[in-house]
């Protein structure tokens, strides 16, 4: 091989390469291209190695496929588009589209809440069991540790520790529905006992409205972001179940996809709540205005799942990643 000769033929498209290399965004024109050229250089490469072992050319050259490499094939880096393109699409697609399924869950656990509570309320052999007398009127009295619960710590320190905890509720609902829901079902009955106890206990004391006034500004979007996150790990579990015209694993896979995606918008919106809990909640606010705080945000959450969510789904977004992100489907045989 005569490397000046060689060199002379290839050095264009080597510096084409190292322009498209330095380029950004490139147009579909020049992704082809830059594939090509990358490929081509590739097999330059490799001839001079064999043939002419230059070692400023091969370092050169070594270098540029490297780039041109990474470029083809490594993955696509996350921008701010994709943040935005998740939040005003990604996120309330898949929470619309398992509607069906957080919706019923929703009343379900509610009526249980109700049921719970109503027994506590009327039947005190159930209330003795709970705990001593003392300590119930501890619990319940003007005062107590039902209204001092929420000033027990700074606000900013209680906001974060309720978030924390109702963070890991809504990921245990999520990661877990795999596991044909049951643990979905635990979460769910443990936190409709808990709020069924103080709805008893604070309606036995002659208080309800006091702990509902207590509830209600940061409960609404609490619990709705807890029956979203049981829902859709329901439906998890459901898919191993029945998962449909798709391979279990593709269905697990697409829907465990958009399960964590929805963890971590559901992350947001409990750290809305979570900022409630601890700032308006305690406050000193008449409880008109607490209660309807927490009205408004519910309402504007609904309404950005129903509106931006339907409209999201009609447009055939499901709340999965990119096509571009996903691993390579296998055909298969109808």
């Amino acid at each position: 091989m005569d490397l000046d000769v060689f060199v002379s033929a290839h050095r264009p498209e080597w510096d084409r390469l190292e322009e498209l290399l330095r380029r950004r965004p490139r147009s579909g024109a020049e992704a082809d291209e830059l594939v090509s050229l990358y490929q081509r250089t590739a097999t330059h490469l490799s001839q001079i190695r064999s043939s002419a072992p230059d070692p400023v050319l091969t370092a050169r050259l070594t270098g540029l496929v490297a780039r041109a490499r990474s470029a083809v094939t490594s993955p696509r880096r996350s921008s701010w588009r994709d943040v935005g393109h998740f939040l005003a699409a990604g996120f309330p697609a898949a929470v619309y589209r398992t509607l069906h399924w957080w919706a019923p869950t929703a009343v379900l656990s509610l009526c249980l809440a109700a049921v719970i509570g109503w027994w506590i309320g009327v039947t005190p052999e159930v209330q003795a069991a709970i705990g001593a007398p003392e300590e119930l009127r501890e619990m319940t009295r003007p005062g107590g540790r039902y209204e001092t619960y929420y000033s027990s710590d700074p606000a900013a320190s209680f906001a974060a520790r309720v978030w924390t905890n109702n963070a890991q509720a809504a990921a245990v609902c999520l990661i877990f529905g795999a596991f044909l829901g049951i643990p979905v079902l635990w979460v769910l009955l443990l936190n409709m006992a808990n709020l069924g106890v103080g709805i008893g206990l604070m309606a036995a004391a002659g208080r309800l409205d006091v702990f509902l006034g207590l509830v209600l500004p940061h409960g609404l979007l609490e619990l709705t972001a807890v029956f979203v996150a049981a829902g859709t790990g329901l439906r998890l579990g459901w898919t191993v179940v029945d998962p449909g015209p798709r391979t279990r694993r593709d269905a697990l896979a697409q829907e465990g996809r958009s399960a964590l995606g929805m963890a971590i918008g559901l992350a947001l919106v409990l750290l809305v709540s979570g900022a409630i809990e601890g700032f308006v909640t305690p406050s000193g606010l008449p409880t008109w205005a607490r209660v309807t705080v927490g009205v408004a945000a519910e309402l504007v959450f609904l309404a950005y799942v129903v509106g931006l969510g339907r409209r999201a789904v009609r447009a055939g977004e499901t709340g999965d990643v990119e096509a571009t992100d996903r691993p390579a489907a296998v055909p298969t045989a109808a």
